[in-house]
């Protein structure tokens, strides 16, 4: 019997297939100390009882590459292991059986081209010559993936272990972890029933129990168990082993072949929650009570759809508990607490995605940063807002309920609003706001009183019009003639204080940060190959001071970046200081003249310039004003302490009135910033791409003392880049490009959307892609396919609005 450690380079919590494929790559990559505790047995949690289906097609292209990952690895782990898995790749087919979900299907299988997978639409007749037990009742088209598969989920994790133990990794079940010990806010050992392991990394790859043991280093994880449901037949004439996978998204429902029986099960409306206070320690290999009342509509629907499940023998209706988010994708990544790292909630996905996620996680840990972009799973996605579990558990419902609903552009959450609100919120609804969401925020996005005075005339077609307001338009065309006044208190503010503050940004930041007091400095924080890791805007208060502003909704993710590259001398200190102040952004070429109207503060171009920051009274209000903007017009940033919020608000909105200046929303900001060209972060850049690619060299000063990427982009800048973010065009002003469209010359997709819009001031729509740099010249035609029709496009120059930023500077 193997002596149970009292020290590891890593220790995984969980022996599911998550843990399992975490110690696999880990060693794969070199680290042989690597520990799997398991409270019980492996697969003993929710991996065992998981209906096994494996997908290829996400909506992201780095979720896809993922999964595509996961069945490469698939195919080989047998010949690896001598492990089994029973990986069927049998392929995969999703209804369509409405015109809105033809619409859908046309849009997904445009994505699936731009990240190269094999999805083709066929014909209700061709879907139903592969599932020959189908009802067409309804059924308007499909798409069919060839790569989609199932497998076994014991004998996957089983094969995960084998290889990870051929490597030099430890196993121990019967396990349990009792606690967490931190040292100055890093992990330092792990206490179970068995001995305490010193160690400076831990991953949380406890699926259901996440939220329980991030508890233990001071975390509230959004994670909920949720009992989710299915049926396994005995045999059904008929049913061969080359049934591919069949969903039906309409009915809520999906189908696979097992033993020549089928599992059918669903997402159902009326969902129920699991262990909310506490999963009982004994709960190992079981199942919950079988619920057939919930279960019935997904049962009534399976049948509408496949008819021979009505007189089919069931085996048994499975009610397994399962690790579910409240946007329904996996928790992954690095935490606020140094050492701590998490891979759990895997929302039944976790068999399709487990290969890579195993892959990402070991790349994270050992280098940094992995190869794909994960800001879609990582777990900093998630703001305090979450901290609740009752918000929590709201989201997650809200989410499963909806899980194979058809979701627009602009869609909105509706549960647990009007959780956190700026000063102004009542004065905003007074003035007939629209309002989203975004972090638990109740943020502006249009105006609806500014629908009758709208003269733009532009109306998108499609998708686009859903979330849409012709207020939008008047927002953006105003601010650009006038001003337009906008609430931006959600933005993230961070101050990074002490001795050493200075060469802390210096380092993380690729901008030069050594400016004078005063001055705001624009910039990225690189991966150490050169890709961008946050993006945002430092002003120099003091000499050992310095003020953050990031999105907001990287406030979790920037915090976390910042403080796990802190040095730990105590030279440093980093606070987040969001709540503490308001801030309201003015901007518009008669901005200084209301601000004027307002403060004895000189605010000329002379006595306040671009990029500066000054403290100035606005009627009875103190503010730090910046002279910034995201908008591409004279303007400022004003931020106050919160309670003088609402009294900055209307000095500033009386005086601006007789000027004709505006209230605007976020959707006018983003027509404004695409049209001029500025970026976003997670958006137009991520850490898929370098400052260099993404057209934000000048923020880059190679000349500087060593900073993260600096290596990368050295090289990169010698070398030459091979792509660039250009902005292109379409020919059909009414078409809006929602994102991951693939983009053609001839037969060739040479990139996708990144982003896109419509320009009011230009009267165009816009789209941002990466493309290779023989097709980047401006002129350059393109294709650019949308649900499944291609549009006219070229390559427009780089900046649409006041390419010499003219406005902004005068």
């Amino acid at each position: 019997m193997t002596e149970f450690p009292t020290q590891a380079q890593v220790v995984i919590i969980g022996g599911g297939v998550g843990g399992a494929s975490i110690a696999y790559h880990l060693t794969l990559m070199g680290w042989k100390d690597v520990v799997i505790l398991e409270k019980h047995e492996i697969t003993s949690g929710s991996t065992w009882h998981s209906a096994g289906l494996v997908g290829q097609m996400r909506s992201d292209a780095n979720l896809t590459r993922m999964m595509h990952y996961s069945t490469d690895l698939y195919r080989k782990l047998k010949a690896e292991t001598g492990q089994d898995t029973s990986w069927r790749e049998v392929g995969g087919i999703r209804l369509a059986c409405s015109p809105e979900r033809m619409e859908e299907t046309k849009r997904l299988v445009g994505m699936a081209r731009s990240f190269g997978v094999p999805m083709e639409l066929i014909s209700p007749k061709e879907a139903q010559d592969m599932f020959p037990l189908m009802s067409l009742d309804g059924v308007l088209g499909a798409a069919y993936t060839p790569n989609d598969g199932s497998i076994d989920p014991t004998g996957l994790t089983n094969a995960l272990i084998i290889g990870a133990k051929n490597r030099g990794a430890r196993v121990f079940t019967d396990t349990a972890v009792e606690s967490i010990t931190l040292t100055n806010g890093r992990v330092s050992e792990v206490v179970t029933n068995k001995g305490t392991i010193k160690t400076e990394i831990v991953v949380n790859a406890s699926g259901m129990w996440g939220r329980e043991i991030g508890k233990m280093v001071g975390l509230n994880l959004p994670v909920v168990p949720m009992a989710h449901l299915y049926i396994m037949t005995k045999p059904i004439e008929g049913v061969t082993n080359k049934f591919p996978n069949l969903r039906d998204p309409d009915l809520l429902v999906y189908w696979r072949e097992e033993v020549g029986g089928l599992i059918t099960g669903g997402y159902e409306r009326q969902p129920a929650t699991f262990g909310m206070n506490g999963i009982p320690k004994d709960f190992k290999f079981q199942l919950l009570p079988p619920d057939w009342e919930r279960f019935t509509p997904l049962m009534e629907n399976s049948i509408r759809r496949v008819p021979a499940v009505e007189n089919a023998e069931v085996k048994m209706l499975l009610n397994g508990p399962e690790g579910f988010t409240p946007d329904g994708e996996f928790l992954l990544g690095p935490t606020t607490v140094k050492g701590f790292w998490v891979a759990c909630a895997f929302c039944a996905h976790g068999l399709a995605g487990a290969g890579g996620i195993g892959k990402v996680m070991a790349e994270w840990i050992i280098n940094g940063s992995p190869e794909w972009d994960m800001w879609r799973l990582d777990v900093r996605r998630f703001g305090p807002n979450y901290n609740s579990i009752n918000y929590t558990v709201a989201r997650t419902f809200e989410t499963y309920t909806q899980y194979y609903d058809i979701h627009y552009p602009g869609e909105e959450r509706m549960s647990k609003r009007n959780v956190r609100t700026s000063p102004t919120y009542y004065r905003l609804r007074d003035l007939g706001c629209h309002f989203g969401e975004k972090m638990g925020w109740e943020r502006p996005n249009w105006f609806k009183k500014y629908e009758e005075l709208a003269t733009h005339g532009h109306e998108p077609k499609g998708w686009a019009r859903h979330n849409w307001s012709r207020a939008i338009g008047h927002e953006h065309l105003m601010t650009r003639e006038n001003a337009g006044l906008f609430d931006e208190t959600s933005f993230n503010k961070f101050e990074v204080r002490g001795p050493g503050a200075l060469n802390f940004l210096n380092t993380v930041c690729s901008n030069q940060i050594d400016v004078p007091v005063g001055h705001l400095v624009y910039t990225q924080c690189l991966n150490k190959r050169g890709g961008i890791e946050c993006d945002f805007t430092v002003t120099r208060l003091a000499e050992d001071r310095f003020f953050i502003v990031t999105g907001t909704a990287f406030g979790q993710h920037d915090m976390s970046w910042l403080s796990l590259n802190m040095p730990e001398d105590g030279s440093v200190t980093l606070e987040d200081v969001g709540s503490s102040y308001a801030c309201i952004g003015m901007w518009g070429p008669k901005a200084r003249t209301i601000l004027e109207k307002v403060t004895s503060d000189d605010v000329s171009n002379a006595g306040f310039p671009y990029m500066t920051n000054r403290r100035i009274n606005i009627g009875d209000i103190p503010v730090l004003a910046s002279r910034v903007t995201y908008v591409g017009e004279l303007g400022w940033e004003f931020y106050c302490p919160t309670e003088y919020g609402l009294r900055l608000w209307d000095t500033l909105w009386e005086a601006g009135a007789p000027e004709g200046m505006v209230a605007g929303g976020y959707k006018a900001i983003d027509t404004l910033r695409l049209e001029k060209g500025y970026r976003y972060w997670s958006g137009e850049i991520s850490p898929d791409y370098t400052p260099y690619e993404a057209g934000l060299g000048f923020a880059v000063k190679l000349d500087k003392e060593n900073f993260i990427g600096k290596d990368a982009l050295v090289k990169q800048k010698a070398e030459g880049i091979k792509r660039k973010l250009c902005t292109i065009t379409l020919a059909d002003d009414r078409t809006i490009v929602l994102g991951k469209e693939p983009i053609r010359i001839g037969d060739d997709i040479v990139g996708w959307v990144a982003s896109g819009g419509f320009g009011y001031s230009v009267n165009k729509s816009i789209a941002y892609a990466y493309l290779p740099m023989e097709h980047a010249k401006v002129g350059t035609k393109l294709q650019v396919e949308c649900f499944g029709e291609q549009v006219g496009a070229e390559v427009a120059q780089a900046v649409l609005w006041d390419p010499k930023a003219e406005r902004v500077r005068q």
